[in-house]
């Protein structure tokens, strides 16, 4: 109920609710409530609002008021609805207040762009509050490094990590592939993936991806495919985001037999695109003109369920429409419309358009009866 509340943005009628839950029953306000109440204001207000909130809450429910409980629900929400930086502010003006600890600085320290900020808060952390990190908190910084391109400062850490007993963990190692791959050493971060082994840590899904990307990256599609070929031997089910590596570089060089061949593969073995997946596709399918492609997706999509119907019908119905395909354009209509789905404007006034050149005025009638239920207004 509150986040109904909130997404419609009455949030008068947000806090009568919370009032009442209070008198009835404070044991209904929990964290959790709060995480809910202050993610729609952050989203939908200004920074300072999202504060007001927060200490409206405390005088709300002080009992729970702590710094594992809300001051770092508030700084978390701020990382997800605002920015860094504004998490970072606030942090520092409250910081007084409360007492910050290892997962205040866990939320704070990702999302770093400079290797100097990131060090001097880990300096905070570490000499002026005597915390002890954990292996979240050298992810956290190893990430910064590797997106600075900072590669030797990363493998010290890990070096550091191992000198004070925290193991890296699958993450630690795929945050490694990554950043090697920006420097442009992919077979340098497929070593990567047998080191783990050495150190009893197993590459995941998540890791080959990593490495898979760099290959793709430097159009090396063959050696990608062979670590596909070994994901499988290995009891690893290439996922959407595996393939989409493949989608992005047949999609810039305009490749559609391999992207099509891809995409056969790809339901042949189980796994099911997602929408980044079928809008490679539909954009490849519209650029060559493929209708039957663009049908056979669209068909599947209908009958299994994935992708998103109103990105992909808009690419879809613009190139029926620009082939004067009709039927085949109110077929596809009806059927994403009797799915729930209502399509864009634009389609809908197109493919009307078309009907009524062909005379189909029955079928026009019959179509707008069934977009009433979108409360749309028709023309």
């Amino acid at each position: 109920m509150l986040y109904i509340l909130g997404r419609s943005r009455k949030f008068d009628q947000l806090w009568d609710v919370l009032f009442e839950a209070k008198r009835k029953d404070p044991s209904l306000i929990t964290p959790r409530t709060m995480q809910v109440v202050l993610g729609r204001v952050a989203k939908l207000c200004s920074l300072r609002q999202t504060v007001e909130s927060f200490w409206k809450f405390k005088r709300l429910v002080p009992d729970f008021f702590d710094t594992s409980a809300c001051f770092n629900a508030l700084l978390r929400t701020l990382c997800q609805e605002k920015t860094m930086t504004d998490a970072r502010n606030v942090y520092h003006s409250l910081k007084h207040q409360f007492q910050p600890d290892l997962h205040t600085f866990n939320i704070l320290l990702s999302g770093w762009r400079s290797s100097e900020e990131a060090e001097a808060f880990f300096q905070e952390m570490t000499k002026e509050k005597g915390l002890k990190p954990d292996v979240v908190t050298y992810n956290s910084l190893i990430d910064v490094y590797c997106k600075d391109r900072a590669m030797d400062n990363a493998y010290k850490l890990i070096d550091q990590m191992r000198e004070e007993d925290v193991t890296p963990d699958v993450i630690t190692y795929t945050t490694i592939i990554g950043g090697l791959g920006l420097i442009g050493q992919p077979d340098k971060a497929r070593e990567v993936l047998k080191e783990m082994k050495e150190y009893g840590c197993y590459p995941d899904v998540p890791a080959y991806n990593a490495a898979i990307r760099n290959y793709c990256i430097a159009t090396r599609l063959g050696d990608a495919d062979k670590l596909v070929d070994e994901m499988v031997k290995k009891g690893l089910s290439p996922n959407a985001t595996t393939y989409n590596l493949f989608f992005r570089v047949l999609s810039l060089s305009n490749d559609l037999g391999r992207s099509w061949e891809l995409y056969v593969r790809m339901l042949g073995n189980g796994c099911l695109p997602n929408t980044q997946s079928c809008m490679f596709l539909i954009k490849m399918f519209k650029r060559h003109e493929k209708v039957d492609m663009a049908l056979r997706l669209w068909e599947d999509m209908v009958g299994k369920g994935f992708g998103s119907y109103s990105l992909v019908s808009d690419v879809l119905l613009d190139l029926l429409c620009d082939l004067a395909k009709v039927d085949e354009a109110e077929k596809c209509l009806l059927e994403m419309v009797e799915k729930g789905h209502r399509p864009s404007n634009v389609s809908f006034k197109r493919i009307k358009l078309l009907m009524e050149l062909a005379n189909k005025h029955e079928e026009v009638s019959n179509l707008k009866q069934k977009m009433a239920v979108f409360s749309t207004e028709i023309q």
